[in-house]
């Protein structure tokens, strides 16, 4: 049961942004939204763990499927999140151990959009918990910001890559194809 719940919430991650993109209406006569910057990372990671998971025979979970077997359930959570011991790890200041595999589809995911798998882990870890280390350390968020400036610039520069990559991923995934279709 954990394991689909783990599995579902990571589809709602990968799936959240390119659903609610793909619902935005517009009238005709507008142009058509720019997805944000979260919109196309989340779609970019969607393509290429999707076709990951395709490779190794895996069927890519989606919302509404049936229920697969445990054991399928875990092939696909080991595929996409990797297996055995965490290789990544970092302590945060409120004491909490944050660890991610740097095997898996996700990981090699990450690894193609911020071009630096464990700077970009470390970074992003750091400044998702820069408010529960304000609040632990009875500091104010800027106080906490101005000790992870740091870490702050790298996750700037690595996400400005990720969204650069995305683009492009999603802007060749969208063109025609010039190969020639005979046989």
């Amino acid at each position: 049961m954990l394991l689909a719940r783990t599995l579902a919430r990571a589809l709602a991650l990968l799936t959240g942004g390119v659903l609610l993109t793909a619902c935005a209406g517009t009238s005709p006569s507008s142009p058509p939204a720019r997805p944000s910057p979260d919109d196309l990372i989340k779609a970019a990671t969607q393509l290429l763990t999707d076709g990951c998971l395709t490779r190794q025979g895996l069927t890519p979970p989606r919302p509404g499927q049936g229920p697969a077997s445990e054991a399928r359930q875990q092939r696909v959570a080991d595929a996409l999140f990797g297996a055995g011991p965490a290789e990544l790890s970092l302590t945060l200041p409120t004491g909490y151990v944050v660890r991610a595999h740097t095997d898996g589809c996700l990981a090699a995911a990450n690894q193609r959009l911020y071009g630096d798998q464990r700077r970009w882990f470390r970074a992003s870890v750091i400044v998702d918990n820069l408010r529960a280390e304000a609040a632990r350390a009875h500091l104010t968020l800027d106080r906490v910001r101005a000790r992870h400036r740091a870490e702050l610039a790298d996750y700037r520069r690595l996400r400005a890559h990720a969204v650069r990559e995305a683009s492009a991923l999603l802007n060749h995934t969208d063109q025609p194809s010039t190969e020639s279709t005979r046989p």
